[in-house]
This record gives C-alpha cells, sequence and structure tokens, in this order.
C-alpha cells in the first residue's frame, strides 16, 4: 500500500499518524527556538516540554524505533499503552493542553505546536467515534516492517 492509498483509505488513523509526523518535527523545532527564550524562564519549561513531547511522540509513532533503539522495558511499556485510537488521542490532547497553557505566560510560537497537536488527537478522536481499527502506516514502519527487521 503506497501513501496515496493509505490517505484514499479515509481512516482517521492514518491522518492522525501523518499529523502526529507534523508534530515531531514541529515541537522539535518550536522547542529549541523558544528554548533560548531568556525574557521569560518559565517560557523555557515549556518549550522542553515541547521537546519531550517530540521524542515522545517519535516512539509512539514510528515503532521500528522500539526495536532499533536500545530502550528500558519500563518505556517500552509506556509506549506500547498508546495502541489504540482513543488512547492516541488522549495523549496528544494532554500534550496540547500543556502548550496551550504556555500561552498563560506570553505569547509564543509554541501555539503552532499546540494547535497541531490538537489536530492530531481530533483525527485519533474520530477514528475512535467511527469505530475504525487503528492502523499503522507501512511507510513509518508498521504492519509488518518492524516484524522483518527481527
Amino acid at each position: 500500500m503506497t501513501i496515496a492509498d493509505e490517505f484514499r483509505s479515509r481512516n482517521f488513523s492514518i491522518y492522525g499518524q501523518w499529523a502526529g509526523v507534523l508534530c515531531i518535527v514541529l515541537c522539535f523545532a518550536l522547542g529549541i527556538a523558544n528554548f533560548f527564550n531568556l525574557g521569560h524562564i518559565l517560557l523555557v519549561i515549556f518549550a522542553v516540554l515541547c521537546l519531550a513531547s517530540s521524542f515522545i511522540i517519535l516512539f509512539i509513532e514510528i515503532p521500528l524505533l522500539l526495536r532499533i533503539c536500545p530502550t528500558s522495558p519500563t518505556f517500552d511499556n509506556f509506549i506500547r499503552r498508546f495502541e489504540t485510537n482513543y488512547m492516541r488521542a488522549g495523549i496528544y490532547g494532554v500534550m496540547s493542553l500543556i502548550q496551550w497553557l504556555s500561552l498563560t505566560i506570553t505569547d509564543s510560537s509554541l501555539i503552532a505546536a499546540a494547535v497541531v497537536l490538537l489536530i492530531a488527537a481530533c483525527m485519533y478522536l474520530f477514528a475512535g467515534i467511527k469505530g475504525q481499527q487503528f492502523q499503522s502506516s507501512k511507510t513509518l514502519g508498521g504492519q509488518g516492517v518492524a516484524q522483518m527487521i527481527v
């Protein structure tokens, strides 16, 4: 199945997964960019949380990395909790809420991360509401690709 076929499947979990990939890049870039904002020290804390979110999302959305990277069993069990649409919607919702709370300090570019995280949460929530089974993108290492490595 190609990327175009995956998008044509109308499965919101695929859309959520690709929105998650966008979140990885955006959270990483904005976390680093706002890390050097020395005017508001509390904003630096939110930037660090945004940066940490990018690494958590990286392991959630690209299951192949759990097989390649040496991680602890505790971390692996934490990441494996997010295998359903509702659990992924929940974690993205929490990460989005954290970034929305950064606006209480000052306006910053972290609002972009909050919006995209919210979009990913909504995609997974829609997939859960529609009763769609979670379907992982083959391009990102899901559905058989990880098994081929081992």
